[in-house]
């Protein structure tokens, strides 16, 4: 060999050499878009949190592809601006070029980033909290899941619970989008088969800065309880003010939208008496998140942080069952990793997962939340029921 020849074998090493350590330390990008602003921007941070914690336990088992680590990069979808939400999620998926994506949370702006962006892409969605039945029969090309259950499940177990408490008529309203109508739609159906009587539904929009007009039309249908179906930082929450304020409801039904601590911490006045719904189990799985929960600083019991933990443990998994960070590989392994058959895995087990299906095996993902994932890729769903006493939400039931 020449020395010629010699120089150019040492200069493809030394490029070899510079390449080989970048090529390893390569992170795979995971997006997460929920409402870190707008109306449920009081919850979005522990769900980020949740999800990220799982995404932090797969890179720090060692055995995703190889050893390969992941990097998260968050999207504002604000919960309600739909044109927001899409351009928050292109951002996502042709700048940073995420493989999947963990949201997004409100069901309108879901749909919106799952219709103009996510599905053309060929890019995975798992929603941790839209519920709208709509996102049920959506066009999805096998690319959109969601580990909380639909709203066409949550408003039949809520009428019952309405029923059973004695309750023979309410007045309803909800936030006119996608998740409050749906979620609105479906609680009426179930109330009115049930034998209840509805005596006015009236729609509020978001973020206006008075409400009497709206509390006023459902103070005259004479109901004594009110169902509202909004969210717990704008409208929902200032309807139940106002309410209080003009002595026209004391008394409310809440669904999985205004569950959160800052209805208690913001909302002036007694709440006593008050119930509803938001999805919940009390199985093995959620015992053991409540633990992981609890020592990364998550509210235990918080809405949709198990959901979102789920979320993103589905991702990771799905994403090995493939092998490899394929787009597409990874949407084709959701359900097999969701579903039986495969060893039982539970929250704080990733890396056992991981290590299973890198030597072939299967897995049933089981997690916070009893995840199944059922008719096109949506939770079979359980709910808690929940009622306030004093200035604290206490469980009744699990459903």
């Amino acid at each position: 060999m020449n020395k010629k020849n010699i120089l150019k074998n040492l200069a493809l090493l030394t490029v070899g050499a510079l390449i080989i350590p970048a090529y390893a330390a390569a992170e795979i990008k995971m997006g997460i878009i929920l409402g870190f602003t707008g109306p449920i921007e009081s919850l979005t941070p522990d769900m980020g949190n949740a999800a990220e914690l799982a995404f932090k336990e797969a890179s720090d088992s060692g055995q995703l592809l190889g050893g390969q680590k992941i990097s998260v990069v968050r999207a504002d979808s604000t919960c309600i601006d739909a044109a927001a939400a899409t351009a928050a999620a292109e951002r996502l998926i042709t700048s940073d070029k995420v493989v999947a994506i963990m949201g997004a949370d409100c069901s309108g702006v879901t749909t919106a980033i799952a219709n103009n962006v996510a599905i053309p892409n060929g890019v995975t969605m798992i929603s941790p909290s839209a519920t709208s039945p709509a996102l049920s029969t959506i066009a999805d090309n096998g690319y959109f899941f969601r580990t909380a259950p639909s709203d066409a499940r949550q408003g039949q177990v809520l009428a019952e619970i309405t029923m059973e408490r004695g309750i023979s008529e309410v007045a309803v309203t909800f936030t006119n989008n996608d998740y409050g109508k749906g979620l609105s739609d479906s609680f009426v159906s179930a109330y009115k088969g049930l034998g209840g009587k509805v005596s006015a539904i009236v729609p509020h929009d978001e973020g206006k800065a008075d409400y009497s007009a709206e509390v006023g039309a459902l103070d005259a249908s004479g109901a004594e309880v009110l169902a509202v179906f909004g969210y717990v930082d704008q409208g929902g929450r200032h309807i139940i003010q106002g309410s209080l304020d003009s002595g026209a409801f004391d008394k409310f039904i809440l669904a999985d939208g205004m569950f959160g601590e800052s209805l208690l911490k913001n909302v002036d006045g007694d709440l006593s008496g008050t119930f509803g719904t938001v999805p919940g189990t009390d199985s093995k799985g959620a015992d053991k998140f409540a633990v992981l929960a609890k020592a990364a600083g998550i509210k235990v019991g918080g809405p949709f942080t198990g959901e979102a933990y789920d979320a993103a443990a589905l991702l990771v998994l799905a994403m090995q069952s493939g092998g490899s960070t394929d787009r597409a590989a990874l949407a084709s392994n959701v359900l097999a990793v969701a579903n039986t058959p495969g060893e039982k895995i539970m929250p704080g087990e990733l890396g056992k997962a991981l290590r299973i299906l890198a030597s072939g095996g299967a897995v049933d993902y089981v997690g916070a939340t009893n995840v199944e994932l059922v008719g096109g890729g949506e939770a079979a769903g359980s709910y808690k029921e929940f009622e306030i006493k004093g200035k604290a939400f206490t469980t009744v039931r699990f459903h």
